[in-house]
């Protein structure tokens, strides 16, 4: 038995979604893990909690709540859709807003934790001579923590490929529009002579996720000699 083209699509959508929702998060998860890991501010601790959050809310409660937001009823929903006309619950962008929120805590901290790895002298001695913040971020600090970068984009890819409680809350499980491998998965164990069908989805899951883990395993190696070698 092989796959029909409703979980082919389901294939391509969970490739897209993670994709979407690994890029879009990078540049705040930088920012965050670099706020958490540097600074020192009123409210540290109560960023730090919010960040974690979604490791230990329930997922559904995490797409109720998204739903209640982001719904066509909900403020923020309904402020998008009348001024740009964009809505994002029960369509794809909704499942890459899920999947990003539910996968940010594991980017941030993989970032954060190669950050702290970074000797700060080296950015003070760098300060110290009059080179801008920005700068020494840009040439001394991130070309130290690519790894960890690397590291969080993959965990992030990798739990957005399989995020489904959040996700079916938002966005439903609509076949060819917000049906994921996870909920593809689902739909196949509820019906009767799909469970070869489910399998393979599984296999197709596991070997995307391997893929990327090695991917990343050879790009931080490359990295850190290049990083060493300098």
């Amino acid at each position: 038995m092989e796959l029909g083209a409703a979980e082919w699509s389901a294939v391509f959508l969970s490739l897209k979604v993670a994709t979407w929702a690994t890029v879009l998060s990078l540049p705040l998860a930088i920012w965050v893990a670099y706020a958490l890991a540097r600074k020192r501010f009123w409210g540290h601790s109560f960023l730090n909690a919010v960040v974690h959050l979604p490791l230990v809310l329930p997922p559904v409660v995490t797409g109720y709540v998204l739903l209640i937001l982001f719904g066509r009823t909900g403020a923020v929903g309904k402020a998008l859709e009348s001024v740009f006309g964009i809505v994002i619950a029960f369509q794809w962008t909704g499942a890459v807003l899920a999947a990003a929120i539910m996968a940010f805590p594991l980017m941030v901290r993989a970032i954060r934790l190669a950050i702290e790895a970074v000797d700060p002298k080296l950015e003070q001695a760098a300060l110290t001579l009059g080179v801008r913040p920005s700068l020494v971020f840009a040439t001394i600090t991130l070309p130290l923590i690519l790894p960890g970068i690397l590291a969080g984009m993959v965990l992030s890819f990798a739990k957005a490929i399989g995020e489904f409680g959040a996700t079916i809350t938002f966005v439903s499980n609509i076949p060819g529009r917000t049906q994921t491998i996870p909920s593809a998965i689902y739909s196949a164990l509820q019906t009767p002579g799909q469970e070869r069908a489910a399998m393979i989805l599984v296999l197709i899951s596991a070997a995307i996720a391997i893929s990327a883990l090695l991917v990343s395993e050879g790009l931080s190696r490359r990295i850190g000699q290049r990083i060493a070698g300098q």
